[in-house]
């Protein structure tokens, strides 16, 4: 049996390594981005580039999405040369952005009005588990939809989810990425006291390191902090964006305000482009 032909839009940290991936296990994979220049690598690497989401749409089997935010998705689909420019019976799209769970509801029905079916998966994990294919897929809509997209899942993650309906899928991410904010604000703010206390932070930082709460990630975001160097994983403003869904949808636990403050404000400094461990700068100089 032939495999689908995959299409992809949205070429930044984490979508040229995961068409890469694809292209390895053998997928024909065409790409759009709007930055063109974003397209070299995947192009280079194999795939083909299209003209338009809706040349995309044409000419794919299954469609991922992988965006920045909900109003860049919905120019996706809804916006001129846009995805659903007519009907696709029998198409797939899946969106990988990490958006409101409302906005996945809005896409599924019109993809649905289209006769396309439609899966929510956006992912835990950053550009190095998007290099080594080991994402957590976290997948909401229609059983049917998540079985065709189960082996293109097996090559981009190490597990897959099917939460339920749509929604389901967007709610696991905001809910994950609030672990990831307060983690790091705890981090940060650890350093922080430690080093108004005469503490260095590199032993600050190895205490935690060899003790019962490390993990990989804490220690990749301890290095940056003493390296006092933050390339961007994933950017501090798109965990600002992240938090400001949260409120939006009614997340009103005890800590909640406060962490979302502290990452809107760090968003207004020079450091809104740099990875989210950058909060470490902001509360810093604060």
């Amino acid at each position: 049996m032939s495999k689908p032909k995959v299409g992809w839009i949205g070429l930044g940290n984490m979508g040229t390594p995961i068409v890469k991936n694809l292209l390895k296990a053998g997928y024909s994979v065409q790409v759009f981005n709007r930055t063109k220049e974003k397209e070299t690598e995947a192009v280079r690497t194999g795939a083909t580039s299209a003209t338009s989401p809706a040349a995309i749409m044409e000419s794919c089997d299954i469609i991922f999405t992988m965006v920045s935010d909900d109003a860049a998705v919905k120019v996706v689909f809804d916006g001129k040369d846009g995805l659903l420019q007519k009907e696709y019976p029998g198409k797939l799209v899946i969106d990988m952005s990490t958006v409101a769970p409302g906005t996945s509801r809005y896409l599924a029905d019109r993809c649905n009005e289209k006769g396309i079916a439609f899966l929510e998966a956006p992912v835990s994990g950053s550009v190095k588990p998007a290099q080594d294919g080991t994402l957590v897929i976290l997948a909401g809509g229609e059983a049917e939809a998540y079985a065709r997209a189960k082996p293109l899942f097996d090559v981009i993650g190490k597990i897959s989810l099917h939460l339920g309906g749509q929604g389901a899928g967007s709610s696991a991410k905001l809910a994950m990425n609030y672990f990831v904010a307060l983690t790091l604000q705890g981090l940060a703010e650890m350093v922080v006291f430690a080093e108004e206390h005469g503490v260095k932070k590199e032993d600050m930082l190895t205490i935690l390191n060899e003790g019962s709460f490390a993990s990989p990630a804490l220690k990749l975001k301890s290095s940056s902090i003493v390296a006092n160097a933050f390339p961007p994983a994933f950017a501090l403003k798109l965990m600002a964006k992240d938090l400001r869904l949260m409120k939006d949808a009614g997340l009103d636990t005890p800590m909640f305000p406060a962490v979302h403050d502290s990452y809107q404000q760090a968003t207004q400094t020079t450091f809104a482009e740099e990875d989210v461990m950058a909060i470490f700068k902001y509360l810093e100089k604060k």
